[in-house]
């Protein structure tokens, strides 16, 4: 009785079909670059994203922006507020609205302790990164305290006196 070979039997050069880095959660669906350079960024959760389907395949597909969204603590439920996701390429009149509030998904103890730290003068939450992790979206939440313009500047300076320091290290290192 002779057996059937299998498709990568018959084609043994053929490989296998490589998927999207944000799909995989190799690579950022979304990072909100300004929050460094606006902010102080101190403690960071990660936490669970409430979103509807066309949501999810838009952020698939890059559509995700955090540039101007915050997250708020209210009756014991946190929600991201002000976050730009895409419409789905192919929806229908059911799709989503793009910048609607979304709710995050957060322990008890977690949403205890957002909300002290977010009553304290001059602190916030802002999302840095939407990431995809074991299939499902995730969102990384900061809290975050405003930055001075003359903040901004000495973030600056230090900046560029690390690269200068690294690029003499590397200049003396190829010699």
């Amino acid at each position: 009785m002779a057996h059937s070979p299998t498709a990568t039997q018959q084609n043994p050069s053929k490989k296998p079909k490589e998927r999207d880095a944000v799909a995989v959660g190799t690579r950022d669906a979304a990072y909100n670059r300004q929050a460094g350079h606006n902010y102080f960024l101190t403690d960071r959760w990660e936490c669970g994203v409430a979103l509807r389907g066309t949501e999810v395949k838009s952020i698939r597909e890059g559509k995700a922006n955090l540039r101007d969204a915050y997250g708020l603590v209210k009756d014991g439920e946190a929600f991201l507020l002000n976050a730009h996701i895409g419409a789905f390429s192919h929806g229908n009149t059911m799709n989503h609205e793009e910048t609607r509030t979304r709710k995050l998904l957060l322990h008890k103890e977690e949403l205890r302790r957002l909300s002290v730290k977010t009553k304290e003068k001059g602190y916030t939450l802002i999302p840095t990164r939407l990431y995809f992790k074991n299939g499902r979206v995730k969102c990384e939440l900061a809290l975050a305290k405003g930055k001075q313009d003359w903040d901004k500047r000495e973030t600056e300076r230090k900046h560029e006196a690390d690269k200068e320091a690294k690029s003499a290290i590397a200049r003396s290192q190829r010699r």
